[in-house]
């Protein structure tokens, strides 16, 4: 990233925090499907796509109100299904840093090991975005891939570009959301049934899982620090 780019975000970041209220906390969502909340049809029937951003904002309300002040959440649901890495990195600048969040959740990788692509191709990109989110001053929560069912050849690249990220996380000090050990057979490493209707997209109650292992492993943490800091 050139000097020049990196000044650029890193001032517009900062500029716009400084206008908001003390008390509005802006979060994103980033991510493919796993992020837009699809669910695949069961029995011929259509189901609701049902973001886990859904069950995170109910659990960002009942933080709100166990505060001495009254807080302020703003969550966006950047989602697109079907999207590959590269493409996330392409957008982050028109949908990450137009809202100036304070906090990025970030989940990809499961469409690029779909086609073929390799784990550390995979961890590149996801790097090039975590690194553009905390140039700017924007703190990452980092998620790991969840499993995988009916396709086992597909779990050792999940777990291998997984072990990079919480391995980059540990290093760096960055947050990290276990996404995969949450909603997968800890004997096995596949995904639970009761998770999913297709073996790839989550259902209901497994986005509800990951939304519960993003705010306590991750956020949570995060946003108690936030507040301590801006008493």
């Amino acid at each position: 990233m050139s000097e020049k780019l990196f000044l650029r975000r890193l001032d517009l970041g900062s500029e716009s925090r400084k206008l908001r209220s003390e008390n509005m906390i802006v979060i994103v969502a980033m991510g493919d499907s796993l992020t837009v909340g699809y669910q695949s049809s069961i029995g011929g029937e259509w189901v609701e796509s049902i973001p886990y951003t859904t069950f995170l904002e109910k659990k960002l309300l009942k933080m709100d109100q166990s505060q001495r002040k009254k807080l302020e959440f703003k969550l966006y649901n950047k989602g697109v299904s079907g999207e590959l890495t590269g493409e996330m990195l392409a957008r982050f600048d028109g949908d990450v840093m137009s809202v100036r969040p304070d906090f990025v959740i970030i989940l990809g990788g499961s469409n690029d090991l779909g086609w073929g692509i390799s784990p550390n191709e995979v961890f590149k990109n996801l790097v090039e975005i975590y690194e553009a989110a905390s140039n700017s001053g924007i703190q990452i929560i980092a998620c790991s891939v969840p499993s995988i069912l009916g396709y086992d050849s597909l779990i050792p690249p999940r777990i291998a570009l997984n072990d990079m990220i919480r391995t980059y996380c540990r290093e760096k000090g960055k947050a990290f959301a276990d996404l995969f050990r949450a909603t997968a057979d800890p004997k096995t490493n596949r995904l639970l049934d009761e998770y999913s209707n297709d073996g790839l997209h989550l259902s209901t109650c497994g986005y509800q899982e990951i939304a519960d292992a993003i705010f306590e492993e991750a956020l949570e943490g995060l946003l108690l620090w936030h507040l301590s800091q801006h008493k």
